[in-house]
């Protein structure tokens, strides 16, 4: 169940575009970000709050407010690189280095060495996602970009590996609560920055509030519950299953088409996806 938990935390990430796509107006990724954040993080404190299933714990702060800090950089940072070489390039480098980097950081700050299966698995989910966004538009790299996306791997690498250590003394529900309020006050800022005028729009308003609660509080509630019981590096491997819903959701729902070399890049994201979560019987 772990991992079909991690599973459907990423397959509501990658509705996240197709949501974007239904704002009217000039909407500032930035904005966005901060409003899911805002919505998701302080809906769920308060619904916490009032059935008195918040419970803190003073040991877990540490790896709390890291975990908000690691999750507030995420946004601009992989929004920056989008902005910078591209939404390809962009989405390859964020998304694409965070399993690396988490395998990294399990094997250098918790001596766990990677196993054969989650290199496998992860090489194939990795090549995927590549040939996946491979044909989406004209390439640009940008060093500045390429390292934003990167900044972002990493800042998603660093919330699965510490928030699992939140995880170890608080509930679900608590951690991810406060986590993400923390968080969304990191990033309120950027609200006052950018213009928000569309959140007043009733159809816009109902797609941030999908945005904040489905896309991002059950999604993580879900992704959180699986990493309970599984290593965090497998986790982030798994949350590649968000570029491979988006994609899917573009050609059956916005009408895009996908070219050969990227059907190619779902079937090898599929086979990461299904070999590290059979890992259990084949390892």
């Amino acid at each position: 169940m772990a991992y079909l938990f991690v599973l459907l935390g990423a397959i509501l990430w990658g509705t996240t575009g197709t949501a974007q796509s239904f704002i009217e107006g000039e909407a500032h990724p930035l904005t966005i970000g901060a409003f899911r954040l805002a919505i998701g993080g302080f809906s769920l404190l308060i619904f916490a709050a009032a059935a008195g299933k918040l419970k803190l714990n003073r040991t877990a702060g540490a790896s709390v407010f890291l975990s908000a800090v690691s999750m507030a950089l995420f946004q601009p940072l992989f929004f920056s690189s989008v902005q910078l070489t591209g939404i390809a390039v962009g989405t390859v480098v964020t998304i694409g280095s965070a399993p690396m980097l988490s395998g990294i950081i399990e094997w250098l700050f918790l001596k766990r060495r990677p196993d054969r299966v989650w290199v496998l698995a992860t090489a194939l989910a990795i090549a995927g996602c590549i040939l996946l966004f491979a044909e989406g538009e004209t390439l640009t790299i940008d060093p500045a970009g390429v390292l934003a996306g990167l900044g972002g791997g990493l800042a998603f690498a660093t919330y699965a590996t510490v928030s699992k250590q939140a995880l170890e003394r608080m509930d679900t529900v608590s951690a991810v609560a406060v986590i993400f309020s923390l968080a969304a006050l990191l990033l309120l800022p950027f609200l006052w920055v950018f213009d928000t005028g569309y959140a007043a729009e009733a159809g816009n308003l109902a797609v941030l509030l999908y945005l904040g609660i489905g896309a991002t509080t059950l999604a993580y509630m879900l992704f959180s519950a699986g990493l309970r019981h599984i290593r965090s590096s497998a986790a982030v491997t798994l949350s590649l299953a968000e570029p491979l819903t988006a994609a899917l959701l573009g050609v059956l729902l916005v009408g895009e088409t996908l070219s050969a070399l990227a059907w190619t890049g779902v079937a090898l994201l599929l086979a990461g996806i299904v070999a590290l979560s059979a890992k259990r019987w084949i390892s």
